[in-house]
């Protein structure tokens, strides 16, 4: 299936909570959801199901996959204020 935006869209099927349910996501959100299981330690399933639990029902499992994933990259990328920026050495003179 192929989503407005050109992306192919991937249904796979997964038992959460003792239910059979389809997930659709685009292959970049899948192959992001591996590697956050992976980093966690944990299944893709295991870590749809935690997803699952924290949404407490609200919006779609699906959209709550794809904040969940675009949490934990911007996360990835922040600095915390204690944080020390990395330093660029000055060009060298060459006089």
């Amino acid at each position: 299936m192929t989503g407005e935006s050109g992306s192919t869209q991937i249904k796979r099927s997964l038992t959460i909570a003792g239910h059979r349910t389809s997930i659709t996501l685009e292959q970049p959100f899948w192959d992001e959801l591996k590697a956050l299981a992976c980093t966690d330690k944990v299944s893709v399933t295991e870590l749809v199901r935690r997803i699952d639990t924290d949404r407490k029902g609200a919006g779609s499992l699906t959209s709550a996959i794809r904040v969940f994933i675009l949490q934990r990259v911007k996360a990835r990328g922040r600095c915390d204020a204690s944080s020390t920026p990395p330093t660029v050495a000055a060009p060298a003179s060459t006089a």
